[in-house]
């Protein structure tokens, strides 16, 4: 097969490696396709995305205990086994918009786990109580600083509260 117009498709060729170099961060409507998709709230998936890593999809961070935090959402490298499971790799978890579907997954795992409560999303982090209940907080203070925050803040000892976050 001859091609008529070799230059165009070297030029789509050239726009699509481009656009995958410079790929921009997750776009407002992957929060909130994830967040429908995964029934959690898209507003505590965007002040995640801040906590972790200012919206910065290219953002990697090597933890003290050699695991690797990867993308916007920074999803930690022990969920990998589990992960490549539905064909996740690093390179999947570096991609913004994935890797906001598989914060909402894991999210909603913890709500499965503690309830629609502040428990769930600290749990985000780590399940360790104190800082579980740390990271809650902070999620509670960008949210009212946005002018987000919902009905009830976290409990000082992290409760189970009866309020949705």
């Amino acid at each position: 097969m001859k091609l008529r117009h070799p230059s165009r498709l070297l030029l789509v060729a050239l726009v699509c490696a481009l656009g995958a170099f410079f790929a921009p961060p997750a776009q407002a409507d992957c929060f909130d396709d994830a967040a429908a998709y995964q029934h959690v709230n898209p507003y505590v998936l965007r002040a995640i995305a801040w906590l972790e890593s200012r919206n910065r999809p290219e953002a990697t961070h090597l933890n003290d205990n050699g695991s690797v935090d990867y993308g916007v959402m920074q999803i930690n490298s022990i969920h990998l086994h589990e992960l490549s499971r539905y064909n996740i790799s690093r390179t999947t978890l570096m991609q913004p918009c994935q890797n906001v579907y598989i914060a909402a997954w894991h999210l909603h795992r913890m709500m499965e786990k503690y309830g629609n409560t502040w428990a769930a999303i600290g749990a985000y982090h780590s399940q360790t109580p104190a800082e579980r209940d740390a990271y809650a907080h902070k999620i509670a203070r960008i949210l009212a600083g946005w002018n987000e925050v919902p009905p009830q803040q976290p409990a000082a000892n992290g409760d189970r509260q009866q309020h949705s976050p």
